[in-house]
């Protein structure tokens, strides 16, 4: 069974914030073939169609691990994928590894100390503003809304991939450089 886990904020304020990428992402994936099997006991959206999970925690960014854990200690995926915002990476960038470290990002932070590092990323630059925290709160720009819907279908195109391959060949068939 594979989890693909898109971080995220919860509520209408942060729907279309630089932060909710994963969350944007895992709705791009979700269709009619996807059951919600969503509880309380998940803290999060859990949709899941034959060996796949799609989850949207619903715990805020910062205590993201709570909702992975608590999924993968119930269904034990033999394979963790986390789609999220990267500061480090310009506009329209997208990278693939496994492990590593947070890069201060407090979603994977909260998410190593409790299932450790070892699972694969999906990484959607989202370039850096003046203030990092009001800048990830904030929603793309006018110039960034058509050029995320390239990327969020070009990432969801990578990602189906990944699910037939491993992150190496991904990574060096998918990844791209910022379009700023």
């Amino acid at each position: 069974m594979t989890l693909i886990v898109g971080l995220g904020n919860p509520t209408k304020q942060y729907e279309n914030t630089r932060h909710n990428v994963g969350f944007m992402l895992i709705d791009r994936l979700k269709d009619a073939d996807f059951t919600d099997v969503s509880s309380t006991k998940f803290q999060g959206e859990l949709y899941k169609f034959k060996n796949l999970l799609l989850l949207k925690p619903q715990t805020y960014m910062n205590l993201s691990g709570n909702s992975v854990k608590a999924v993968n200690d119930f269904y034990k995926p033999s394979r963790i994928i986390v789609i999220h915002d990267d500061l480090d990476l310009g506009f329209g960038a997208i990278k693939f590894k496994k492990g590593g470290s947070s890069g201060g990002h407090n979603g994977i932070k909260s998410i190593d100390n409790l299932i450790g590092a070892d699972y694969e990323r999906v990484r959607i630059g989202i370039g850096r503003g003046a203030e990092a925290k009001n800048f990830v709160l904030g929603e793309f720009s006018d110039d960034e809304k058509e050029p995320l819907n390239e990327i969020l279908n070009y990432t969801k195109t990578a990602l189906l991939e990944l699910l037939k391959s491993d992150i190496v060949t991904i990574n060096q068939k998918f990844s791209r450089k910022g379009i700023k």
